[in-house]
C-alpha cells in the first residue's frame, strides 16, 4: 500500500488582488524587462509607469511598445521621479549593484535580476545599503513565489518526505559560442555558473539550506568565463546535492528532492512553472502523484508572481523576502564564488 497522501498540499499562491498596485519604473530595457512588464501588465494589478536606459531612444521604443507613460533620459532621471514606488533592474550582472545603490539612494525599493551581484561581498554591501534606507531589497528568484514551489515547502514541512537526503538539478544552455555575447564576457559578469547555476544552486539551498563543503570541477572559456560546472555539495547530516550547469549544450533542466519515504521529480524546466511527480520510495515502481499548475500560467508569465510577491512585502512593511532572505542570497553568491574559485584555480580551458 503506498504510503503517499491521498491529497497534496495547496498552493499558496501571490492572486493579483492580494496587494496593493505599486508603481514601478525599469532599468535597462532588454530582454528580461520585456518579458517581466509584459507578465506584469497582463496578470498583476501593478503598473510600469516609467523606463531608463542609458539610450533615450531605446527608452522611447521600449515604452512605446508597452504602453509606459514615461521615458526617462538615464537612470539618474528616472529613479528621481516621485511617481515610482520600485525600480526593477534588468541590466547585465555587472550593473547590478551600482543602478541598485542608485535606487537605494532614492528611497526606492528594488527588485534585481538575479545574481543580484557577481560576487556574495558586493550583495552583502548592496543589501546593507537597502536595510540602513528601510526600503525592500529582493533578488528576483521568481521560481520561489511560483505555486510548484509553495506545494513542494508544504510538502517537505508535512513531512510526506521523510528525511530530506538528496538534490539533483540541473540547467544547461546551448548558448551561441560568441566571445562578443554577454555570457561569454567577464566584464558584464558572464558564465554559466551566475546565470544558469544559479537556479540549481538556489533549488537545494530552499531544501537543504546552506553547504558545508562545495566541490566544484568544471572549464572556462577562452574568455576566461565559466562555460560549465559540476557542484557535489554536502550539508548538515550528511546531506548532500549533485548539481551541473552549462552554456554549450543543453541539459534535461530537471530537478529531484529525495527522501527516506518519497521524493519528488520536477519537469522541465525546474524553475519555471512546470509540473511534478510524488513517488513513493519504499517500493521500486510503486505509487505516484502527480501535480500540474492549474493557474494557466506558463514560461515567462510566472514572473508575475514575484512582483505580486514584491507589493505585498512592502504592504506589510518587510524589506526582505521571507522566501528569499538576504542571508540566503547572500549564501548563494558564496557557494557560487567557491565553485567559480575552485573552477580558476584548476585553469582548464575549454577549446
Amino acid at each position: 500500500m503506498s504510503r503517499l497522501p491521498s491529497r497534496l498540499p495547496d498552493a499558496k499562491t501571490f492572486s493579483r488582488d492580494s496587494a496593493p498596485s505599486l508603481r514601478w519604473g525599469v532599468l535597462a530595457p532588454g530582454g528580461i524587462a520585456s518579458a517581466f512588464v509584459e507578465a506584469l501588465h497582463r496578470f498583476t494589478d501593478q503598473r510600469m509607469v516609467a523606463v531608463g536606459s542609458r539610450s533615450f531612444q531605446r527608452a522611447l521604443e521600449f515604452a512605446a511598445r508597452f504602453d509606459i507613460p514615461h521615458a526617462a533620459r538615464s537612470y539618474e532621471e528616472l529613479v528621481s521621479r516621485g511617481d515610482i514606488d520600485v525600480v526593477y533592474v534588468a541590466s547585465p550582472a555587472s550593473e547590478h549593484v551600482r543602478l541598485g545603490l542608485l535606487a537605494i539612494a532614492a528611497g526606492k525599493h528594488v527588485l534585481i535580476e538575479k545574481p543580484l551581484a557577481t560576487n556574495a561581498e558586493d550583495a552583502t554591501t548592496l543589501l546593507a545599503a537597502a536595510r540602513k534606507a528601510g526600503v525592500l531589497a529582493m533578488e528576483a528568484m521568481w521560481t520561489r513565489y511560483l505555486p510548484q514551489s509553495s506545494v513542494i515547502r508544504g510538502l517537505v514541512a508535512e513531512g510526506v518526505l521523510g528525511d530530506v537526503e538528496m538534490v539533483l538539478a540541473d540547467h544547461g544552455q546551448a548558448v551561441p559560442r560568441d566571445p562578443s555575447r554577454r555570457l561569454w564576457r567577464p566584464e558584464l559578469g558572464g558564465g554559466a555558473l551566475g546565470d544558469m547555476g544559479i537556479y540549481p544552486i538556489a533549488f537545494a539551498s530552499e531544501v537543504l539550506g546552506a553547504p558545508t563543503e562545495v566541490v566544484a570541477q568544471g572549464f572556462l572559456t577562452s574568455t576566461g568565463v565559466d562555460a560549465y560546472a559540476t557542484l557535489a555539495c554536502t550539508y548538515e547530516g550528511a546531506r548532500r546535492s549533485v548539481l551541473s550547469a552549462g552554456m554549450l549544450t543543453r541539459t534535461p533542466i530537471t530537478a529531484v528532492v529525495a527522501g527516506s519515504e518519497a521524493r519528488v521529480e520536477l519537469s522541465a524546466p525546474f524553475f519555471a512553472p512546470s509540473s511534478f511527480r510524488l513517488l513513493d520510495t519504499a517500493v521500486f515502481g510503486s505509487e505516484s502523484r502527480a501535480w500540474r499548475d492549474q493557474t494557466g500560467l506558463a514560461g515567462f508569465d510566472g514572473l508575475s508572481w514575484e512582483a505580486t510577491a514584491l507589493a505585498r512585502f512592502v504592504d506589510e512593511g518587510r524589506v526582505e523576502s521571507p522566501l528569499h532572505t538576504h542571508a540566503e542570497t547572500v549564501s548563494i553568491l558564496e557557494t557560487i564564488d567557491e565553485a567559480r574559485r575552485q573552477i580558476h584555480a584548476a585553469s582548464k580551458v575549454f577549446d
